[in-house]
């Protein structure tokens, strides 16, 4: 497949496209806001010259956010426009930013669509957080001499192999691209294999090890957790559909032997939180929902935690952590945020999106894979039973967001170079 046919099959795909997000728009109704963006209409006014970041969704906006923070302060004089696809990843990048940076829906991979958001920015610098390449933007940029920088990038060798089957679509694109700071060796040889020219590819390792905590964090989750006396709590975070039901039979184990146990439940995508809710009292247990101010009591089994832009506070909370995405093949989420706040991390066998990252975590003790309900009670069991084996877990998780800190100065070490003339 080459561009042109790549080109034709997603112009008849967009008229199915757009159904999808009116039907998403019946859950959730911000998918049926905007939808001028995604088509190059009603973009924002930018001042030409400055510098584009694109952060697909919340993971990458989080991500991004210390970049984008890091560029502000070093270009002052640059505007900054920030795009995303979701509306769980534009939410939260409102919420970091607010009126700092500009913010519209990145349009759809079409030529022309690509040609007139290029034109109405006219950005000096184009950075593309992750894995998120889109053929024809990226060959527009270039017509303009506009470089895209890949930032922070990730190439499991599952994407590899679907990469691998549209080579002619992907070689060009990559060779197009003017940097590929990449989180590890392994990903710059998937990425050279493909078609990235080998001079512009640099592993600069990944800035999520650069995670920095507020902190007065801790001290404000600390202050919450006295109001609900000395219970155990753990939290199982970023869950889809398909894990919720797991995590509650984790907990309904533990209930018998630990009858004050409270359990944390954060759905990955707000649009779930309506049937999780709905799922948690169909099991029987007494939840109560974070977004309603409503305070735990001593008979609370269940925190939902139904708010956006909390999920480090949530962590805090907690003395185990679950990362979701992972008991099902999404490939799993950040594990280093709760490992960076000092809570030992669980996590389930599916973790392709962060291979590198839960090795590094597991060979160091600090996190254990678990693949069932009963594995997930034992586990949180045995760290609540045991203060001495969660206290070596956690003094071994921030030793290895320690000791692979510096990604976010190599990173914009490089795109400095791409903006200097």
């Amino acid at each position: 497949m080459n561009r042109t046919l790549y080109s034709l099959i997603f112009t008849l795909a967009l008229p199915f496209i757009l159904l999808r997000l009116l039907w998403r728009g019946r859950k959730a109704p911000a998918y049926r806001q905007r939808i001028g963006e995604r088509l190059a209409l009603g973009l924002p006014e930018v001042s030409p010259g400055g510098i584009w970041v694109h952060a697909v969704s919340v993971g990458e906006s989080i991500a991004a956010a210390p970049v984008i923070r890091a560029l502000r302060q070093r270009h002052p004089e640059l505007p900054i426009t920030v795009t995303c696809m979701t509306p769980t990843g534009s939410e939260r990048i409102r919420a970091l930013f607010g009126d700092e940076v500009h913010h519209c829906y990145l349009p759809y991979d079409l030529p022309g669509l690509a040609g007139r958001f290029l034109d109405r920015l006219r950005p000096s610098l184009g950075v593309v957080m992750e894995t998120e390449l889109w053929p024809n933007l990226i060959h527009q940029a270039a017509r303009r001499d506009i470089p895209i920088a890949l930032a922070n990038g990730r190439l499991s060798a599952r994407s590899a192999r679907g990469y691998g089957k549209l080579g002619g679509v992907t070689g060009p694109m990559l060779a197009e691209l003017a940097w590929l700071a990449v989180q590890t060796p392994v990903e710059a040889e998937r990425f050279r294999a493909l078609g990235a020219r080998a001079e512009r590819v640099m592993v600069t390792g990944s800035i999520k090890f650069d995670l920095r905590i507020d902190p007065e964090l801790p001290a404000r989750a600390a202050a919450l957790r006295q109001g609900w006396g000395r219970r155990p709590v753990w939290i199982a975070a970023s869950t889809h559909a398909g894990e919720d039901e797991i995590l509650l039979q984790a907990q309904r184990q533990l209930l018998a032997t630990r009858p004050d146990a409270l359990l944390i439940l954060v759905p990955r995508h707000p649009e779930r939180f309506p049937e999780v809710l709905a799922e948690v009292r169909r099991e029987g247990f007494s939840v109560i929902q974070r977004s309603t101010g409503e305070a735990v009591q001593p008979q609370t089994q269940v925190l939902l935690g139904d708010t956006m832009g909390e999920l480090l506070f949530l962590y805090a909370l907690a003395d185990v952590a679950f990362v979701g995405g992972s008991l099902i093949e999404r490939g799993g989420h950040n594990p280093l945020e709760p490992a960076a706040l000092g809570v030992p991390v669980l996590s389930g066998p599916h973790v392709f999106n962060f291979l590198d990252i839960v090795a590094q975590l597991r060979d160091a003790g600090a996190l254990e894979t678990v693949a069932e309900a009963s594995a997930i009670a034992a586990a949180v069991a045995r760290l609540w039973a045991e203060p001495a084996e969660a206290e070596r877990r956690r003094q071994a998780g921030l030793a290895v967001l320690s000791a692979n800190q510096g990604a976010l100065e190599r990173l914009l070490s490089g795109l400095d170079k791409l903006l200097t003339p």
